[in-house]
């Protein structure tokens, strides 16, 4: 039987899951802040023969899960995972391969193993919205970038006079509103969090549409649009094209590459 622990470092928050056999048996999810509340509950795990981490959430993150993983399991083999020009079954069409984040790359290459033989879109919404367009041949054709659902709103609101910055809870709000006078139909909203909420909700659906439509043209057949990420479950009732929800990709790229490695 080989154990793998599996890592996924992102810009706000840590996931992880505990493999048997590419099998998922644990996981959970921790704040970059809270390595010292962790290390009890990895203790309680079986020990894994190896570790395999994607971190895009700096150096200083890559220290304390170190750390964290040395803490527990003195001796543990870790492994971080860089974007290869072909792993996983994926072929990496950047100029230079190891430009691509490790995420992304992971992300790819566990849609790949989910969706086999299919031509995808991978929309991750998160601190910022990636989308990768994966042939079902497996050759990464390229990808887009662009700031994140919440992201977008704090940056109207740290640049402009006389609009709010809204927080998780604001914005959950804006999404619920309140009374009937609210709204005077369709997307349209008569307060100002409201309407900028909505206004960058709606500017994310129709980035993930577009690239969806361009993706379709170019491989002339039709593709699979997946969606992941923390803003998936407020970005997705407002696209107007078919999707699947997915979200433990980048974990389950790692699970792919640490099986091909045992």
């Amino acid at each position: 039987m080989t154990r793998a622990l599996l890592v996924d470092a992102g810009n706000s928050r840590v996931k992880w899951a505990l493999a048997e056999d590419s099998q998922i048996v644990a996981d959970g999810v921790f704040d970059h802040g809270q390595t010292a509340a962790q290390r009890a509950l990895f203790a309680a795990l079986p020990l894994p023969a190896g570790a395999w981490i994607s971190n895009v959430a700096g150096p200083e993150a890559a220290v304390r899960i170190g750390e964290l993983l040395d803490a527990v399991w003195p001796g543990l083999e870790y492994h971080w995972v860089r974007a290869q020009a072909r792993q996983g079954g994926v072929v990496n069409g950047y100029v230079e391969p190891g430009q691509l984040g490790s995420d992304r790359w992971c992300g790819m290459i566990g849609a790949r193993a989910a969706y086999p033989d299919e031509h995808l879109l991978i929309a991750t919404l998160g601190t910022a919205t990636t989308i990768e367009a994966l042939r079902a041949d497996g050759q990464f054709v390229g990808g887009l970038i662009a700031p994140g659902w919440t992201l977008m709103m704090n940056s109207l609101g740290q640049h402009t006079a006389q609009l709010p910055s809204l927080d998780e809870a604001e914005v959950q709000q804006a999404l619920r509103p309140a009374g009937a006078g609210e709204h005077i139909g369709g997307a349209f909203a008569c307060d100002t969090r409201s309407a900028l909420s909505e206004g960058c909700r709606i500017a994310q659906a129709a980035f993930v549409e577009y690239a969806w439509r361009d993706a379709s043209a170019t491989f002339a057949a039709p593709v699979r649009c997946i969606l992941s990420g923390g803003a998936a479950e407020a970005i997705g009732p407002a696209l107007q094209v078919p999707f699947t929800r997915h979200d433990g990709l980048v974990l389950a790229g790692l699970a792919r590459i640490a099986a091909d490695k045992s």
